[in-house]
């Protein structure tokens, strides 16, 4: 797939010529899509249609009916990415359904081709209940190389990972969740460098239970952060509470050894980091409260839970979601790497040591001389993310026995 916007008049879309948004820079770059399918050889007479198709193409299809590992080599499989979603938590827009998800989808599809070298098909299904989505990806999964999930509201998100996971033998990766952690730990990584404090000994609050906000609290569990709390709507997670999912009661369980109640301003008194993953406001007094030499993650888009401005009368490092500031935690600095790595190594999962090694990478990017508190994170057009992360995958991938090449 190639990222190439596709032009047509505004009469192929509307007859009457009222198109709306005709005109519109960004309504323009979507015309006719994001995407496209290009052939990768050529067909140029009929040994070559003899060859790419019949009788030619039953030679390899009776290849791979013997010896099934066989597609890998001989199809686009090795390759592929499927990205799905069923449109119920579109970043910013929330349930809109599967259609108006899809230019977000192809939007996926894009950064994949272009940052890592992956193709991807993006997919939007006409249907919410888990069981029906699992078995629906099941079964089209023999045409991919690997699964991405996309914008899939919590905590179903949760139960459709785990499932496929469990019945494929290919990657499964939802970026919301695991892409966002991956940035947050390599950012954190290095703002600790900058603030000259140590994993082990500071205290971090994320504000927000859903998919982007567990996994990041399960990567810095890894990574080392002993004091972590998780704040929702109602308050911070321990296991007192009545009113907690088993994937919010397990995360309570694993979490919150200072044993702290009450909501999020109570939370952030005397806290190292702030994480937010859930949008709305953090009040000024809260934030004050903070420790010295604060690390502020706001990462709500488009209006950060601190905007960034008030966060730097406070705090010593600042990132947010938006490329306009400075250290933008961006997923477009994980998942193509990611996927490039898994594909290259032929794993048949993404482990967590595969995340923290890719964290490990983004991280090390910025040398120390180079770091400040306006540069703990590379630039999504930094030519050596992808690159570097792939590799870092593919070795973890060797090491954790889930390597196939």
């Amino acid at each position: 797939m190639v990222a190439e916007a596709v032009p047509s008049a505004v009469s192929a879309v509307n007859p009457a010529g009222t198109d709306p948004y005709a005109g519109d820079a960004v309504f323009e770059l979507h015309r006719g899509g994001k995407i496209e399918v290009t052939s990768s050889i050529q067909v140029r007479d009929a040994d070559d249609l003899s060859m790419a198709y019949t009788p030619g193409v039953a030679r390899v299809c009776t290849a791979i009916h013997q010896d099934p590992s066989l597609v890998r080599t001989y199809t686009w499989k090795s390759n592929v990415v499927a990205v799905v979603t069923d449109g119920t938590a579109v970043l910013g827009l929330g349930d809109i359904g599967p259609a108006a998800a899809l230019p977000v989808m192809e939007g996926k599809a894009l950064l994949f081709k272009e940052f890592g070298g992956v193709d991807s098909v993006p997919i939007a299904l006409d249907c919410t209940d888990v069981d029906e989505f699992v078995e629906t990806v099941v079964r089209m999964a023999p045409t991919f190389g690997g699964i991405n999930l996309e914008d899939i509201s919590a905590p179903r998100c949760f139960e459709i990972e785990r499932r496929l996971k469990e019945r494929l033998d290919i990657p499964v990766f939802h970026d919301d969740q695991h892409g966002t952690a991956v940035v947050v730990l390599a950012a954190l990584t290095n703002a600790l460098r900058v603030t000259g404090k140590s994993i082990g000994d500071i205290r971090v609050v994320i504000s927000g239970a859903g998919a982007a906000g567990v996994a990041c609290a399960r990567i810095l569990l890894q990574a080392g952060v002993g004091d972590l709390a998780v704040v929702d709507s109602k308050g911070v997670l321990h296991e007192d509470r009545s009113d907690l999912n088993p994937v919010k009661l397990s995360l309570a369980r694993d979490t919150n050894t200072a044993q702290l109640s009450g909501r999020l301003v109570d939370a952030l008194d005397g806290a190292d980091v702030f994480l937010g993953v859930s949008g709305g406001t953090v009040p000024e007094d809260a934030i004050a409260r903070m420790a010295p030499g604060a690390m502020i993650f706001a990462l709500a888009n488009p209006n950060p839970e601190v905007h960034p401005d008030l966060a730097h009368r406070y705090a010593a490092v600042v990132a947010t979601g938006r490329s306009d500031f400075p250290n933008q935690i961006n997923n477009v600095l994980a998942f193509p790497g990611i996927f490039r790595g898994a594909f290259d190594a032929g794993a048949t999962r993404i482990t967590e040591g595969m995340k923290l090694a890719a964290a490990d990478a983004l991280a090390e990017l910025i040398p120390a001389e180079d770091l400040r508190p306006d540069y703990i994170i590379p630039s999504p057009f930094d030519a050596r993310v992808a690159p570097a992360v792939a590799a870092a995958v593919a070795a973890a991938a060797q090491r954790e026995g889930v390597a196939r090449a």
